[in-house]
């Protein structure tokens, strides 16, 4: 039997990829990214101002991230993905031009702003244009490599940002992010992107997806969400009714419901904890000089956990929460630790956590149905960024009361309690007839 893949148009699958890679790369190769916090202290700021800096990026992001979702699902994905890093570019600019708090409070609502317009139209187009090519099932390692390039996007920029400071100061390095943001434009130009419906009477992709991910026979269609053209054909709804329609999808649909707060769960703790890994690092003795070298060691880990993404779509629902487990024994273990060997264990977990991220944001494209699918895909994003905050605020109470270690080893924790819940939902579909044990799947399985 001749597979799906086989049948596909190599050419047009290997120009969505290379632009996708690029997009990916050159977003993330900005060489103000290792030293805007050292750049804003250089300027006069205080920690309190820093971190007021830091709440309004996420404030933007969560402000703008929905509403850009729906306009992906009713204007150009691929305009949105032009315009995301030109908007973060002036943010760049403004800060080397003028810096001051209010430049730099600006460019984190620009730079949010921007964040905001690929989340969900990144993925809405990419899932779109493979199920068009018929290489839907190739969207989690495709997802995992863009992942991987905009991690190799970031340590390039960590490898450059020190010799262009030493060249032309803060100046030059703004003038690098700008010229990468401009790249990323020209690169997303290239996005193909092909919006009319298709004459397909069940969304075949989602079933097919979804048993690949989960190791168990393809879901019954739900009577009531199964659209009658190509799963991202609603008709021609506005802005507003678009945006009504992914938050009643997300709300009204369970599968889907639960599939975003998978990604959102995921996705949101080892993300906060990124930003604490300096000071874990430092707290194992070592000096400042050697801190960047065990951050290099995390993000090689990240690097591994997204070029994994073919072989975790095997797992099953078991496997897929030993691998939450695995991310959270191993952030633990290599927090209380406290000794840079640690940090192995601790690339491990990110890795995991980098695959288990990918994992359930392809199990959730495979979940959703009709035209708003980038701004569910938002949704979830939204979600993850209110997480994101209420982990920085937790992690804060703990470190105070308890210091680094104990404040990172309980926040990643949260990892073994999302697995036993896994594992506790599976107990139960097994005790229920095979139709509503489908209608009730929770996450990769």
């Amino acid at each position: 039997m001749t597979s799906i893949s086989s049948r596909v148009p190599d050419p047009a699958v290997r120009r969505l990829t290379a632009t996708l890679y690029g997009y990916a790369f050159l977003s993330d190769l900005v060489l103000l990214y290792p030293l805007y916090v050292v750049f804003f202290a250089d300027t006069g700021l205080s920690v309190g101002q820093i971190a007021s800096l830091f709440v309004i990026w996420s404030a933007a992001g969560i402000l703008f991230e929905v509403p850009s979702g729906a306009w992906a699902d009713v204007l150009s994905r691929r305009l949105l993905l032009c315009l995301a890093p030109l908007v973060a570019a002036a943010g760049f600019a403004l800060w080397v031009l003028l810096p001051s708090y209010p430049a730099f409070a600006v460019g984190f609502l620009l730079w949010g702003a921007g964040g905001a317009l690929v989340s969900g139209a990144l993925e809405a187009l990419v899932w779109t244009e493979l199920d068009r090519l018929g290489a839907v099932d190739r969207y989690a390692r495709v997802l995992g490599r863009a992942r991987t390039a905009g991690v190799l996007g970031v340590v390039v920029s960590g490898v450059l940002a020190g010799p262009v400071l030493a060249a032309g100061g803060y100046p030059a390095v703004g003038a690098a992010s700008v010229l990468a943001c401009l790249l990323a434009t020209m690169v997303a130009t290239r996005f193909p992107e092909h919006r009319a419906p298709r004459a397909v009477g069940v969304p075949v992709a989602e079933s097919a997806l979804a048993a690949r991910s989960v190791g168990a026979r393809p879901p019954r269609p739900e009577p009531d969400t199964v659209p009658p053209a190509g799963p991202d054909d609603d008709g021609d709804l506005g802005w507003w009714d678009t945006l009504r329609a992914g938050v009643s999808q997300v709300r009204t649909r369970p599968p889907v419901r639960a599939a975003v707060l998978l990604v959102a769960v995921v996705a949101a703790d080892w993300g906060a904890l990124d930003e604490y890994t300096p000071l874990l690092a430092l707290d194992t003795g070592v000096g400042a000089q050697a801190v960047p070298l065990l951050l290099l060691l995390l993000w090689a880990g990240v690097t591994v956990g997204g070029l994994l993404a073919p072989a975790g779509e095997r797992l099953g629902s078991r496997g897929y929460a030993a691998l939450l487990g695995l991310v959270g024994v191993a952030l633990a273990g290599g927090a209380v630790l406290r000794h840079p060997a640690g940090f192995v264990l601790l690339a491990v977990a990110f890795g995991a956590a980098q695959l288990a991220t990918v994992l359930a944001d392809a199990r959730l494209q495979a979940r959703i149905t009709g035209s708003s699918r980038a701004t569910v895909t938002s949704l979830a994003g939204m979600a993850t960024d209110v997480l994101i905050i209420v982990t920085y605020a937790g992690y804060g109470l703990l470190a105070t009361a308890a210091g680094n270690a104990v404040a990172f080893a309980l926040t990643g924790g949260a990892y073994l309690v999302v697995a036993l819940v896994l594992l506790a939902r599976r107990r139960r579909r097994t005790a229920v007839p095979t139709g509503v044990a489908a209608a009730v799947a929770v996450g990769p399985e």
